[in-house]
């Protein structure tokens, strides 16, 4: 029998970059603990880290390229199905043009170190601009604000969690997201070291949620009106002499604009509105302006709902205004080794804008469309229309808004084609699917992550299997792609080799940061805390801020008319549905690990105590949800946790679909809250999916 051994790597499953120690025997995997020499992750893991080892021995994980046919899926040999792409897609683009292929990346491609360096190749090869992601169902507000306030979408200042004195958190749940936007492994350590030095911990949102519990002050707020609570902590840091630029006084322009544009929102005005009152709005705002440091951190409550764009602008504003921006204990930019702000020139033009989707005139922002129009771009004929699909590591079916819409699109086209392990929701519907190897045989080095760290360090995790038989990574798939589809060779690129090369050309290559050294510290390096560094961060041309680029200022208008009309709103759906995530789930994709879905069914809609005394409704009983595109039934969860007036639903659920082969997610699919929420539902600064305030009604069955 071999021996015991130890690898060490950083878990990829979600952005918290947490270090594992593993202790495996040949191809078995023995034990995944915390790696307590990780610099960053501090000896912490979250419960998915152990799915990394169902990933690499499930049965239902595809290894062979499949093909559909009319008598079923038949396994081919690689050669075989890049042929058959190759004239598939050559034939529709020759007919129809290049737009005519449209592609998907679902989250994993932001977690594969592979996929983030040969994705642009692949891009290229392809020739449509009709690209789509999972990110503008999850974060474009931030990458929007980013690019009109500094420059470039990627310039994205994160909390410094680790030394601020008060942490105002609107519609983010770190304790179990373990950041998102905000890198940061093991928060609940970091929410208690705050509160252990004095400091406190302010959590806005329409459920007590699991970061709500351990903060020291949580505070209910109605869906979608994060705005308007924004705009009045604004007004009155303003109206009581509060706002203070600091060091960046020479350097912010608009605040003029901004005092302007809040004046029409004092916390009077919006507090019936909000469901805070305007005192308890009034004394936040003077504890963030007093604090000795203080950062505002807006997440998913506040980017995936109709008022999205602005709620990320004016998180920034709030930051900046109270002198809480790039400077110890506020918004702070990371300095990661690998730079990808560093190759974006000051100046550069945005690619936000330059196009518009093709039915409903959505942005194009950063070089992809909204996948809330996808649906339409398929369905819809005429020139332009999308007739052939790529799918990469993604199930939008289930993920993406009116997601049943969606997959009668996907049945519809010429032809598709999906790079996944899985045979599930979405790729039923491909012509051909492309297995990649996955989790432990792959290299590791978080491309994007570090770039939203609350700390710099730098790792690089070798694979811990080899790759068998015929199995290809996803980067040699989109090389193998692209290579086929324009007729020329395949040189002899390879991750590392890229990595390489940005190392030796980043920020810390004076320090002698490289692969090699990466390579002989398993555990990683520690480069040292956030510094002030906005100089070299920022990308406008004059080196400026913008605090009120004219974008924001023109949507007030819309926020104004929407408070107007708030109670009209509810008679036909009295009910605001709001998401909930769950700490063994990550999306879609961690739902066939039978150590994760085990136990009690988790997809439940919870309801507030009062609502469901009145609706007589009792805990465990099922009940329908009604939307205007569609309906469920699903088990009630009752509970003082969540404000009168909303529901919640987590997200990632609804693995009953026919024809799939995710035998662990069928014995506990749940639903998918994609089946309630609107497509037409979005914010139209960055055309953002609004999931959050989606209407609904709720009765028992």
């Amino acid at each position: 029998m071999s021996e015991i051994k130890t690898h060490y790597r950083t878990c990829n499953i979600c952005e918290a970059m947490c270090g594992l120690e593993i202790k495996y025997q040949g191809n078995e995997v023995i034990s995944i603990k915390p790696d307590q020499e990780d610099p960053f992750s501090r000896g912490h893991i979250c419960p998915k880290a152990v799915a990394l080892q169902d990933f690499y021995h499930d049965p239902d994980r595809l290894r062979t390229p499949l093909k559909r046919t009319a008598t079923g899926w038949e396994e081919i040999r690689w050669d075989e199905a890049f042929a058959d792409i190759t004239a598939n897609i050559k034939r529709i683009q020759a007919e129809h043009g290049n737009d005519a292929v449209g592609i998907y990346l679902g989250n994993p491609n932001a977690h594969n170190f592979g996929n983030a360096l040969f994705l642009p190749h692949f891009f290229k090869a392809v020739g449509s601009r009709n690209r789509f992601s999972s990110a503008s169902a999850d974060q474009l507000p931030h990458h929007v604000a980013s690019n009109y306030m500094f420059g470039a979408g990627m310039a994205i200042p994160v909390p410094d969690i680790d030394r601020t004195d008060y942490m105002l958190i609107i519609g983010g749940n770190p304790v179990v997201s373990n950041g998102s936007m905000m890198t940061a492994a093991g928060v609940p350590g970091r929410i208690k070291d705050i509160k252990n030095r004095g400091g406190k911990v302010v959590v806005i949102d329409p459920r007590k949620t699991e970061t709500a519990r351990i903060a020291s002050e949580h505070v209910f707020i109605r869906p979608e009106k994060d705005a308007l609570f924004l705009l009045a902590m604004i007004n009155t840091v303003i109206s009581e002499g509060l706002a203070k630029l600091g060091h960046l006084e020479s350097v912010v322009d608009g605040l003029n604009e901004v005092k302007q544009a809040c004046a029409d929102f004092p916390p009077e005005s919006v507090a019936e509105v909000v469901g805070i009152n305007a005192e308890k709005i009034r004394q936040l705002a003077r504890e963030m302006a007093s604090a000795p440091s203080a950062v505002c951190y807006s997440r998913m409550g506040a980017s995936t709902q109709s008022f999205g764009g602005l709620c990320l602008w004016l998180t920034n504003v709030l930051n900046i205004i109270t002198g809480n921006f790039d400077r110890e204990g506020g918004a702070m930019f990371p300095l990661p080794a690998l730079d990808l702000l560093q190759r974006t020139p000051k100046g550069k033009p945005s690619s936000y804008g330059r196009f518009q989707s093709r039915v409903r005139q959505l942005p194009y922002n950063n070089s992809e469309f909204p996948v809330a129009t996808l649906a339409e771009e398929i369905l819809t004929e005429g020139e332009g229309q999308i007739r052939a699909m790529f799918t990469i590591a993604g199930n939008p079916v289930l993920s993406a808004p009116g997601g049943d819409n969606l997959g009668k699109a996907f049945a519809q086209l010429d032809y598709m084609v999906s790079v996944d392990i899985y045979l599930n929701e979405t790729t039923q519907h491909a012509n051909i699917i492309l297995p990649a190897t996955h989790g432990l045989e792959v290299a590791h080095y978080d491309i994007f992550f570090n770039s939203f760290a609350v700390r710099n360090t730098v790792k690089f995790s070798p694979p811990l299997f080899e790759k068998t038989g015929n199995q290809m990574h996803d980067w040699q798939i989109l090389k193998a792609l692209a290579s086929h589809l324009t007729g020329t060779p395949e040189d002899g690129s390879t991750p590392e080799l890229l990595l390489e090369m940005g190392l030796q050309t980043g920020p810390y290559k004076d320090q002698g940061i490289n692969l090699q050294k990466l390579k002989d510290n398993p555990h990683g390096i520690d480069l040292g805390p956030l510094k002030p560094c906005l100089e070299n961060r920022i990308r406008t041309a004059d080196g400026h801020i913008q605090l009120a680029p004219q974008i924001y200022l023109d949507d007030l208008a819309r926020l104004k008319d929407y408070a107007a009309s708030d109670a009209e709103r509810r008679m036909e759906y009295p009910f605001e549905m709001i998401g909930r995530r769950l700490a063994r789930s990550h999306n879609t994709w961690t739902q066939n690990s039978q150590r994760l879905v085990k136990g009690r069914n988790p997809c439940t809609v919870l309801i507030n105590v009062e609502d469901a005394e009145r609706l007589g409704i009792t805990k465990g009983q099922t009940v329908v949800v009604r939307s205007a595109t569609g309906h469920v039934e699903m088990e009630a969860d009752v509970s003082e946790d969540i404000l009168q007036g909303v529901v919640s639903i987590p997200q990632g659920w609804g693995h009953n679909r026919k024809d799939t082969r995710m035998t662990v997610a069928a014995t506990q699919p749940g639903i998918s809250i994609n089946t309630l929420t609107d497509a037409g539902r979005v914010d139209p600064l960055s055309g953002n999916a609004a999931f959050n305030g989606t209407p609904v009604a709720i009765e028992a069955i």
